[in-house]
C-alpha cells in the first residue's frame, strides 16, 4: 500500500500494535462490551455515534478545537493546512493528531487525515448543529439548491466566465473563493455597509435574517454569492468566505496551553495539615453524631424513596449545621454504607451493621472510609431540594441524585490541587477554568461550574483540604487510577497500602481523644478534646450538646437527667459517674439538680390500659386533673391513686413530660421500666454502587487477552493460513475436536496457570448445568479462588468458570 493510498480505519488498526491496540481499549472502554469479533468490528464499533460521542466528551480544548478544524478543512486534510487553521498551536499540535489517532477518532497519513465518519458529521458545522468554529457551511452545500441560471447569474456578477452546466459553474466560484488574492479583489469593491455585514457575521453565527426586498447592500453580497440562501429570509455566510475574513483562523480564540491554576493564598504546608485534620476530625464527630441520633429515633421512608424535607430539617437542627450540609453528610454516610433503610413494612432509616465495625476503628482508618466513598459517589447532595425533569422534588437519600460525570469531574478538580505545590491554595474561578479546558463537553458550562464548586466545599467540609489547600494525607489516595501493566489483584492491594499510607500520615494529625471532662459551677461541663466513645455516648445520655468546637460544651439539665434515668441509670450512679469522670470536683449546684429530678422522678407511673397514671401523691394526680392542658389525654379517674388515659403509653409519657412533669413507666408488676430500647440496625447492607455514565476500565490482564482474542478473530476473518503448533501465525483459534479433556486436578491448575502467564490457547472440558461435559478454547486470563478467567473463544466473551466443573486441560494445539 502506497503512502497516498486510500486506506480504512481498520487498515490502520490492522498496523499498531498490540500496546496501541490496548491503549485505545482502556480509553474508550465502551468498545468492549461485547468485544468486537476481528478489528473490522471493532473499527465499526469506534465509529457509532453514542461511542464517537462519549470519546469526544473527553477531549480537552485544544484536541476538541484540533478535530473541529480537522472537521471543517477539506476532506482529506494535509497536515500544513490543518497548521494554517490553528495558528499558534503548531508546538502542540502533533500531540492533539496523537490523541485523536490513539482514541480511533482520526485515521489517514499527515498527507491525508481524515476524521472518522461520525465524528466528521458531529463536528462540521452545519445549520442543525453549530460548530465550535462558528463556521457556517461550505459554498457547495449552500448551493445545493440553486438554480442554473442563478448559477450563471452569480458568475457573471463576480466577473467569471459562463458555463455550460451547474457543477463547472459551481467549480469556478469554489476556485474563486478559494484563491485569496482573487476573493481579496472581489471584496475591494465591496460597499463599506457590505463589509460591515460580513464582518458581523465572520466570528459566528454565521447566519443572518433578511427581509423580503434586502437593502442595496445586501443585494450587493446575494448577487455575488458572498451571502447565499438557505431559508426563506435567512442567509449564511460560506465557510470560505468566513475563514478568509479571519485570516484563515479555525477558531477567533485558540488554547493549545492549559491555564495555570493561580494560588489564591499560600501557607505553610503544616498549617494546611493541622486546618485539615480539624476538618476531618469534625466530620467523624459530624457522622457519629448523626447515626447516633438515628439509632435512637429512626426517620420513616418516604414512599417515593428518601427522607423528608422535616426529618432533614430536624436532622440540621441537631447537628447545627445547614440543610444542604445536612444533605452532603446524609449522603457521605450512605454511599459509605453506614447507613440504608431497614427494608420492613413501616421502613426507616437506621444505621448497618457496618456502622459498629467502623465506630470500633482508629479515627484514621475511619476518615479514610468516608474519603474513599465520597471520591468514587456519583450521587450529588447540592441536588437535593431541587426537581428532576418530571418535577418531582428530588430527597436526601432518595432516587435521582446519580449523576454520572460526578466522581470523574471530581478526581479531576482535586487531582489538579494535587499538581499545586504544598501549601498553595488555588483560586476556585482558576481552578473552574482549568477544569473546562480539559474537559469543555462533558457536561454543559453551568452544572460543570456548580459541580466543581461543590467539591471545592465539600473538600473543605470533609477534610481533603485545609485553607484551600491540599492536605499531605490526602495525595496517597490520589496517586492511583493510572493503569499500568499489573493484574487487577496487585492493584487493589496498592490502592489497600495507599489507603493504610493515608491514614497513617493522618492519625498523628488528630487529636488524641481524652477521657475526662470539666464540670463546671453553671451546670456544663467542657470536654477539652473528642471524647472516647463509651464517654460521648455517656455525655450524649445525660447532658445536651450546647456548643461545638475545638472543646465541646455539655449543659446538664432536669430533661437530660430524666433522660439518663430513663436509661436505666440511678441517681447513685450517675454521682458517681460525673464524680470519675470530672478533673474539676462536682459542683453543688448539679449534685442538687440529679438528686431533685431523681427525687421526683418515678411519682407518677404510666402503664398499659389504653394506659394508665398512678401515683401515691393524689395532691399530684388533683393537679394534673386540672391542668388544662391534659384535656386531649382524655384523663378519669377511678380510684383516688389512679387516672385511666385512652392515649398509648409513649403518647402520655411523653406529653406529661412536656408539662414539666416526670413520670415513668411501670411493667404489669408495677417495677419501673427502662425505656431505652436497643440500637436499631438494619439487616446487613451494601454500600450503594456508583452509577458512572461509562463502563469501568478493564483489568490489563484481561486487555491483553481481548487484543489477542480480536487479533485472533481478524487472522480468521482474512482466512490466514494455519502455522505450526496448532494455532494460525496472528493466533487464529484451532476446532475443538474428540472428546473433551480429561486430567488430575493438580495438572489442569498447572496448565491453566501457565497459559495465563504465556498468553497461549487451551482447551478444557467443562460440565455445564446440564451436566454434559462440552469443549471450550479459552485465553485464560487469571487463575486464582477456585475460579479460571479467561476469554472463551468459544463463545467470544470474557467468562469465569470455576475450577471443580473443568474435567480437564490440554494445549490447544494437541
Amino acid at each position: 500500500m502506497t503512502a497516498t493510498s486510500p486506506r480504512t480505519l481498520a487498515d490502520e488498526l490492522r498496523s499498531r500494535s498490540d500496546a496501541e491496540l490496548a491503549g485505545l481499549l482502556r480509553a474508550r472502554a465502551d468498545l468492549l462490551s461485547p468485544l468486537p469479533g476481528d478489528l473490522s468490528q471493532l473499527a465499526t464499533r469506534a465509529g457509532t455515534r453514542a461511542s464517537v460521542l462519549r470519546a469526544l466528551e473527553r477531549l480537552d480544548t485544544f484536541t476538541l478545537q484540533t478535530a473541529e478544524a480537522l472537521a471543517a478543512a477539506p476532506q482529506p486534510c494535509q497536515y500544513p493546512v490543518l497548521a494554517a487553521l490553528l495558528p499558534g498551536g503548531e508546538e502542540q499540535l502533533p500531540g492533539a493528531l496523537a490523541t485523536l489517532r490513539a482514541r480511533a477518532l482520526l485515521w489517514g497519513r499527515p498527507e491525508g487525515l481524515r476524521l472518522v465518519r461520525t465524528a466528521q458529521e458531529l463536528l462540521a458545522p452545519s445549520a442543525a448543529r453549530p460548530s465550535g468554529t462558528g463556521l457556517g457551511p461550505t459554498l457547495a452545500e449552500t448551493a445545493s439548491g440553486i438554480s442554473p441560471s442563478r448559477m450563471q447569474d452569480l458568475l457573471a456578477r463576480t466577473g467569471l466566465p459562463p458555463t455550460h452546466d451547474p457543477v463547472s459553474a459551481l467549480a469556478a466560484l469554489a476556485a474563486l473563493f478559494t484563491d485569496p488574492a482573487r476573493l481579496g479583489d472581489l471584496l475591494a469593491g465591496a460597499p463599506e455597509q457590505s463589509l460591515s455585514v460580513l464582518d458581523r457575521l465572520a466570528w459566528g453565527p454565521p447566519y443572518g435574517e433578511i427581509t423580503a426586498r434586502p437593502g442595496p447592500h445586501l443585494r450587493w453580497l446575494l448577487d455575488r454569492a458572498l451571502l447565499m440562501p438557505t431559508a426563506p429570509g435567512t442567509v449564511v455566510l460560506p465557510r470560505e468566505v468566513a475563514l478568509h475574513l479571519r485570516g484563515g483562523r479555525a477558531h477567533r480564540e485558540l488554547h493549545p496551553v492549559p491555564p495555570e491554576p493561580t494560588a489564591r493564598a499560600v501557607y505553610e504546608p503544616a498549617a494546611v495539615d493541622i486546618a485539615a485534620a480539624g476538618a476531618a476530625g469534625a466530620a467523624l464527630a459530624v457522622v457519629e453524631e448523626m447515626l447516633g441520633a438515628w439509632e435512637r429515633e429512626t426517620p420513616a421512608v418516604l414512599r417515593s424513596g428518601g427522607l423528608g424535607v422535616r426529618d432533614l430539617k430536624r436532622l440540621a437542627v441537631t447537628l447545627d449545621v445547614s440543610e444542604p450540609d445536612a444533605a452532603f453528610w446524609l449522603e457521605l454516610a450512605y454511599s459509605a454504607g453506614l447507613v440504608a433503610a431497614d427494608g420492613e413494612a413501616d421502613e426507616r432509616f437506621a444505621p448497618t451493621p457496618d456502622y459498629d465495625v467502623w465506630r470500633e476503628q482508629p479515627p484514621g482508618r475511619r476518615w479514610v472510609r468516608l474519603a474513599t466513598a465520597w471520591l468514587a459517589a456519583t450521587r450529588v447532595p447540592g441536588l437535593v431540594g431541587s426537581r428532576d425533569a418530571k418535577g418531582r422534588l428530588l430527597a436526601a437519600l432518595g432516587p435521582g441524585l446519580d449523576r454520572g460525570p460526578a466522581a470523574e469531574l471530581r478526581l479531576a478538580t482535586l487531582r489538579l490541587l494535587a499538581g499545586t505545590e504544598p501549601g498553595h491554595a488555588p483560586d476556585p474561578e482558576a481552578v473552574a477554568r482549568r477544569i473546562r479546558w480539559e474537559l469543555p463537553r462533558r457536561l454543559p458550562e453551568e452544572p460543570r461550574a456548580r459541580m466543581c464548586a461543590a467539591t471545592l466545599a465539600e473538600a473543605e467540609l470533609l477534610g481533603f483540604t485545609g485553607r484551600g489547600a491540599l492536605a499531605s494525607f490526602v495525595r496517597p489516595l490520589l496517586d492511583g487510577g493510572a493503569q499500568d501493566d499489573r493484574a487487577q489483584d496487585d492493584r487493589a492491594q496498592d490502592d489497600r497500602d495507599r489507603e493504610g499510607e493515608a491514614a497513617a500520615r493522618l492519625a498523628p494529625l488528630l487529636p488524641r481523644p481524652v477521657d475526662h471532662v470539666l464540670v463546671q459551677a453553671d451546670l456544663t461541663a467542657v470536654a477539652p478534646g473528642p471524647l472516647l466513645p463509651e464517654l460521648r455516648q455517656a455525655m450524649a445520655l445525660a447532658a445536651d450538646v450546647e456548643s461545638k468546637g475545638a472543646a465541646t460544651v455539655y449543659r446538664f439539665t432536669p430533661g437530660s437527667v430524666r433522660r439518663a434515668l430513663d436509661a436505666g441509670w440511678t441517681a447513685a450512679e450517675l454521682h458517681a459517674f460525673l464524680a470519675a469522670r470530672s478533673r474539676t470536683p462536682v459542683p453543688q449546684p448539679l449534685t442538687y439538680l440529679v438528686d431533685d429530678v431523681a427525687r421526683r422522678y418515678g411519682r407518677l407511673r404510666v402503664g398499659a390500659a389504653g394506659s394508665y397514671l398512678r401515683c401515691e401523691d393524689e395532691a399530684l394526680l388533683d393537679e394534673v386533673l386540672a391542668d388544662r392542658r391534659t384535656d386531649g389525654l382524655r384523663l378519669r379517674r377511678i380510684a383516688p391513686t389512679i387516672v385511666v388515659s385512652a392515649s398509648p403509653p409513649d403518647t402520655l409519657l411523653a406529653r406529661l413530660r412536656e408539662f414539666g412533669l416526670a413520670p415513668a413507666a411501670e411493667s404489669t408488676e408495677g417495677a419501673v421500666l427502662t425505656l431505652r430500647a436497643e440500637p436499631h440496625r438494619t439487616p446487613p447492607r451494601t454500600a450503594p454502587e456508583p452509577a458512572p455514565d461509562a463502563p469501568p476500565g478493564a483489568d490489563e490482564t484481561l486487555l491483553s487477552a481481548a487484543v489477542r482474542a480480536i487479533r485472533a478473530g481478524d487472522h480468521a476473518a482474512l482466512d490466514t493460513p494455519r502455522a505450526p503448533g496448532g494455532r494460525t501465525p496472528g493466533g487464529r483459534v484451532p476446532d475443538a475436536a474428540g472428546p473433551p479433556p480429561r486430567t488430575p486436578a493438580a495438572t489442569t491448575l498447572r496448565t491453566l496457570q501457565a497459559a495465563a502467564r504465556s498468553g497461549a490457547l487451551v482447551r478444557i472440558g467443562y460440565v455445564g448445568a446440564d451436566g454434559l461435559a462440552a469443549h471450550r478454547v479459552l485465553s485464560p486470563v487469571r487463575v486464582e479462588g477456585g475460579f479460571v478467567t479467561a476469554f472463551d473463544h468459544t463463545a467470544d466473551e470474557v467468562r469465569t468458570y470455576p475450577l471443580h466443573r473443568i474435567t480437564g486441560s490440554a494445549d490447544a494445539g494437541q
